[in-house]
């Protein structure tokens, strides 16, 4: 891999403690839909869902998710991003409140759709912040240690949930995931300072107009088409992974949290490395690898007889290297393809597209996956493996491009005037 020329600053301790604000805001909302995987079995069970209806559960989320990123995208770069943040998390607590106290498949559905349509903004917003306020060269860091949230929920919130769940049943998680983020929620209010100089850029008064410029750039369209191809692989394989685990490799419930833990842990110790070679070498190379590993795994995985607990976390564990080697990189590489007066339409469309197409992973996977009765082994789930290998390959075109994109723009002359983009020595990247 190729090292990079400059070298990256250090945080300040204003940045530090935003880092580990947004880091803990990812870990609730990211736990809230991962949550569902190893819930599946119970919710299935318990509610009496068919594979394609919980499909449509995790996709209930997706597909709301998207549509509000789309609707608020006009407006993403109107406000301060701190007054958006604290508005989509507040109306998350609320969904996810509404989620704990569901006692039906159509409550819990109504649920989700309602929580959807505030926790999916809610990373575009994060990303915009990251965006606004850490250079190119640190983003990569930023990334390691917010996307750290996906492997917290693992280590910490799945665990604990799924004991929870054990002890009073299946809503007790989602109340959990209340308590904590109100927390954070006064703690942002409290500290967080404002996020508004892209406000004196806006050059659109109108926020569909600028909704509409924004999915006009064709450079900007390369980066929505990259990040749709990344989500469809774990939309595809997370809903069911906790049923195919019990039924088809024949874990048993009880032992679901140990895999959790052992591969979270891992994710703690690999990702904040995975930032750091993400700043200092190529990201798209790093971006390379890890789809390669995470190709082999995968059909490692969906092709696995039942074998002992241990060969289970030790190729979900190789597996979770290859998708941060993939995450990470290219998350850090879309923060870099928009100009600063776009970041929150960028980012809110980017986020709501990936929801659509994780959505629609969702239902394919519902499709493709059946069970003939409540404790048979899944059908198809090494169809779902292939389907995702073709899926990662896509997707490894695509962010070629923008990783292509992204270095010719570093070459463009940096144009300090008055009519322009002040923050570009920011966005000017290797």
């Amino acid at each position: 891999m190729k090292p990079d020329s400059n070298k990256a600053a250090p945080f300040t301790r204003y940045q530090i403690l935003l880092i580990t604000l947004l880091a803990l805001l990812q870990f609730t909302v990211i736990l809230d839909f991962m949550v569902l995987s190893p819930l599946g079995d119970i919710l299935m069970k318990s509610l009496n869902i068919k594979p394609a209806g919980f499909g449509w559960v995790v996709s209930s989320y997706a597909f709301s998710a998207g549509a509000s990123g789309l609707l608020a995208a006009g407006f993403a770069d109107k406000f301060d991003r701190k007054k958006m943040l604290l508005f989509f998390y507040t109306g998350f607590i609320i969904g996810t409140l509404a989620c704990a106290l569901a006692n039906s498949f159509v409550a819990l559905m109504a649920a989700r759709i309602f929580t959807g349509l505030f926790g999916g903004v809610i990373g575009a917003i994060s990303l915009a912040v990251v965006t606004d306020v850490f250079e190119i060269n640190q983003r990569g860091r930023v990334m390691g240690i917010v996307q750290m949230g996906f492997a917290a929920s693992q280590v910490l919130g799945i665990p604990i949930g799924l004991y929870f769940a054990n002890l009073w049943g299946w809503h007790a998680p989602f109340l959990m995931i209340v308590g904590l983020a109100v927390l954070i929620g006064i703690v942002i209010i409290v500290k967080m300072k404002p996020v508004n100089k892209h406000l004196v850029l806006q050059e659109d008064k109108n926020a569909f107009l600028h909704l509409w410029h924004t999915i006009e750039n064709k450079d900007y369209r390369i980066g929505f088409t990259a990040t749709a191809f990344l989500s469809i692989g774990g939309f595809m394989l997370m809903p069911f992974g906790s049923a195919y685990l019990i039924n088809n490799i024949h874990i048993t419930q009880q032992q679901l949290p140990t895999i959790f833990l052992i591969t979270g842990l891992s994710s703690i110790v690999v990702m904040p490395y995975l930032g750091k070679l993400s700043d200092k070498y190529d990201k798209f190379y790093l971006f390379t690898a890890g789809s390669l590993l995470a190709i082999a795994m995968i059909l490692v995985y969906c092709n696995m007889p039942p074998v002992p607990l241990w060969q289970v976390i030790v190729i979900n564990v190789i597996m979770f290297m290859g998708i941060m080697g993939r995450m990470i990189p290219s998350t850090a590489l879309a923060t870099a393809v928009p100009e600063m007066r776009d970041r929150g339409a960028f980012m809110s469309i980017n986020s709501s597209l990936q929801q659509m197409a994780g959505g629609i992973a969702a239902v394919c996977a519902g499709l493709i996956v059946s069970q003939p009765h409540k404790s048979a082994p899944l059908k198809n789930y090494d169809i779902l493996g292939w389907v995702v290998t073709a899926a990662i390959l896509l997707c490894l075109y695509f962010v070629y491009r923008v990783s292509q994109m992204v270095k010719n723009k570093a070459s463009y002359p940096i144009n300090l005037s008055m009519n322009e983009n002040y923050d570009n020595l920011d966005d000017v990247v290797r």
